[in-house]
């Protein structure tokens, strides 16, 4: 996706909504280490539920747990994908707008730095 064609407001904008998800998911404490371990709580269910086949050969409650868990560790999966997808999206955001601001600054400021330097420059050789 291509964000050179969007205009200023929707980078603006997109920013914005990112940032409040961002700062929402990265301020909650328990939430993440929760869903940490609803997966590995998923991954219990799958080893529990072949260890029932094992055991006991095939039961509905064997399957049952096999296919919860899976569902459990595939939402997993998906949801932190999509977190750090969201979080490199908001990276090339940021430096797409910078990139804008850098490109819209006027010339004439790094050339008065350049004067000034060279000012500066002339200050010191005639003060010797």
């Amino acid at each position: 996706m291509s964000m050179k064609k969007w205009t200023d407001e929707e980078l603006a904008s997109t920013r914005d909504k990112l940032d409040a998800w961002n700062s929402r998911h990265s301020s909650s404490g328990w939430g993440p280490k929760l869903w940490l371990l609803t997966a590995f709580l998923g991954a219990f269910a799958i080893s529990t539920g072949f260890a029932f086949i094992f055991f006991d050969g095939v039961t509905a409650l064997s399957i049952i747990l096999m296919v919860l868990g899976s569902v459990t560790c595939f939402s997993w999966y998906k949801s932190e994908k999509q977190r750090k997808d969201n979080i490199t999206f908001l990276a090339e955001i940021n430096k797409e707008i910078d990139h804008r601001r850098k490109r819209t600054e006027p010339k004439s400021k790094t050339k008065n730095n350049e004067d000034t330097k060279i000012d500066k420059k002339t200050e010191n050789e005639s003060s010797q």
